[in-house]
């Protein structure tokens, strides 16, 4: 292969020197970024319900957290465009593979809110049918997922389904050796992945200069082959335009693609988490400014696709959505603490079965006591 030939093949795994933007942070649209297709009008007008449904979500979790009906939350305020663009770039056929933050994503992917926070609950392994909804299991494991999404859309490819899997990633998972893993076992096989990292500036208290020396994370795919971009991902209308390119280039056979959205978590990591101690406020309250929900709102008021009515339609949605939270997550769990030893193993073994009797000995105890 010639060094012109080498050279070109490079530069088309490149991406762009800086994030791909479509719209300013107070709603005035930009120059229409190039080698992009905008999302159609009705698409984003939809794409701002289910973000003001979202962020409701998410703040009345967070209550429940501190009413101690959820055992952890880790909100995703600040990053929803991510969230959403993720759940509106799929089909119904193709997967998608979330973290444990990405709550956000999968009720805007048509999953019931009590079933997404099951897991967060400490009431059940996951609480949908990853089959029925085309969905992975939360991952709380850094960047394990994306091993899995690499294994199942070539699966999808070997079969000729034509589906493709999206996996969602954060900034501190990119320092894990499964998401390198990934993007080698993507490139080779050629799989109809993208991985869209959500690059909030932090893997918990750790900034992004402490984890990596790269001028973006989006160059780490040219080292596998595999295709990338960078994108303003507080910019619903980028972000959307730009997964939606990458995943229609894997359905078409393009081959696994990379995206890093540049956004932020405006929330500490989870409940457990005190971000004062490693963030200033001023820092915070300029992302706040930056804020994606409110920036497609102008965007969309200025050209003349949202009314009023439109956004107290909205809101009601996202208040009826909260209520419904607060009416079947109020209660106590009525789980069996011996659930934690089922599909463990076909055969359990000797070590879990032990575990399992000296757990049944100390409740048959307790209830035989009065629970004292």
């Amino acid at each position: 292969m010639s060094s012109k030939t080498s050279r070109g093949t490079v530069e088309r795994l490149l991406p762009s020197f800086s994030p791909v933007r479509a719209v300013a942070e107070d709603g005035v649209p930009l120059a229409a970024p190039e080698g992009y297709e905008l999302p159609a009008d009705a698409l984003l007008v939809d794409a701002f319900r289910r973000m003001v449904v979202g962020r409701r979500f998410d703040a009345q979790a967070t209550v429940l957290t501190r009413q101690g009906r959820l055992a952890v939350y880790p909100s995703s305020r600040g990053q929803e465009a991510c969230q959403i663009a993720s759940a509106l770039a799929l089909r119904e056929e193709d997967w998608l593979f979330p973290t444990y933050r990405d709550s956000v994503a999968l009720l805007a992917r048509g999953l019931d809110p009590v079933e997404i926070l099951t897991l967060l609950r400490g009431e059940w392994h996951c609480g949908y049918d990853p089959a029925a909804w085309r969905t992975a299991p939360q991952c709380t494991p850094l960047a394990t997922q994306t091993v899995h999404a690499v294994g199942l859309a070539d699966a999808l490819r070997r079969r000729g389904r034509g589906g493709v899997v999206l996996a969602l990633v954060g900034d501190g998972g990119t320092s894990e050796g499964d998401f390198h893993e990934a993007l080698n076992f993507a490139g080779v096989l050629g799989a109809p992945v993208v991985f869209l990292v959500q690059n909030n500036g932090y893997a918990i208290s750790v900034p992004l200069a402490r984890q990596s020396a790269a001028p973006a994370l989006a160059f780490k795919g040219v080292g596998y082959g595999v295709a990338s971009e960078q994108v303003d991902g507080n910019d619903l209308v980028a972000t959307l335009a730009v997964v939606a390119s990458a995943v229609r280039r894997a359905r078409a056979g393009g081959g696994p693609f990379l995206v890093e959205a540049h956004t932020y978590r405006v929330e500490a990591h989870t409940n457990a988490d005190d971000a004062t101690r490693y963030r200033a406020e001023e820092e915070v309250a300029r992302w706040r400014a930056a804020d994606p929900l409110a920036r497609l709102e102008r965007y969309l008021r200025g050209r003349g696709l949202l009314a009023d009515g439109d956004v107290a339609a909205a809101e009601e949605e996202a208040e009826r959505v909260a209520g419904g939270m607060r009416e079947r997550l109020g209660g106590e769990m009525a789980g069996d603490p011996l659930e934690m030893f089922r599909h463990v193993f076909a055969e359990p073994t000797p070590q879990l079965a032990e575990q399992q009797a000296l757990l049944a000995a100390e409740l048959a105890a307790d209830a035989e006591g009065g629970g004292r």
